[in-house]
């Protein structure tokens, strides 16, 4: 039987994302610190904006995982609480959506800076 070929690089993927072995790219690990925010729309919630730093990882890494409209499932942490959301796509960055559960657990309130730690399993 002949070898695997390894997976094409989807056009809108940066081959850098890619591991070694050519294939899906590596885990994504990403730790930042952002304000915490309420969007007060048909559906109000509480976010925290990805960097924009850390967002050409994130978009790179998309290809990959997400499952429509650029949504990306990840494992969140913030302090010692762990959650699984997902991020969305908002003008070019990433909101990360806080639960009540979470910003109770964590003292959170609106302004309140928070480090988050996002994992990206592909």
């Amino acid at each position: 039987m002949p070898a695997a070929m390894p997976r094409p690089v989807p056009a809108a993927v940066d081959r850098a994302c890619w591991n070694a072995s050519g294939s899906y790219p590596d885990r994504t690990h990403l730790v930042f610190s952002g304000e915490l925010w309420f969007w007060k729309g048909p559906a109000p919630w509480h976010f925290v904006t990805v960097p924009e730093e850390d967002c050409a990882e994130l978009e790179a890494t998309s290809a990959f995982v997400t499952y429509g409209w650029g949504m990306i499932p990840v494992d969140a942490q913030i302090g010692e609480t762990g959650w699984k959301t997902s991020l969305f796509p908002k003008d070019g960055r990433y909101l990360v959506p806080v639960k009540a559960g979470v910003r109770a657990a964590e003292g959170l309130e609106v302004g309140d800076v928070a480090t988050v730690s996002l994992d990206v399993d592909v």
